[in-house]
């Protein structure tokens, strides 16, 4: 099975794209929340973060389904 980067539906806060990064490497949401806190505080994250948001695609409705 291949391993496609989206962003989440269900782990979201935002945009969905600390919670489609932490399933796409195997981590732990809160940890992928905590490691763009830290490059928020760089001053590199907020524009990363836009740019993914836009460039990585939502996850089908139908993969929430098929999940467990």
């Amino acid at each position: 099975m291949t391993t496609r980067l989206l962003r989440s539906r269900t782990d979201r806060m935002f945009a969905g794209v600390c919670g489609g990064l932490a399933a796409y490497f195997g981590i732990d949401v809160t940890l992928a929340r905590l490691l763009f806190v830290l490059a928020v505080l760089s001053g590199l994250s907020p524009l990363i973060s836009l740019i993914l948001w836009i460039v990585m695609p939502e996850e089908p409705a139908i993969a929430i389904l098929c999940r467990s």
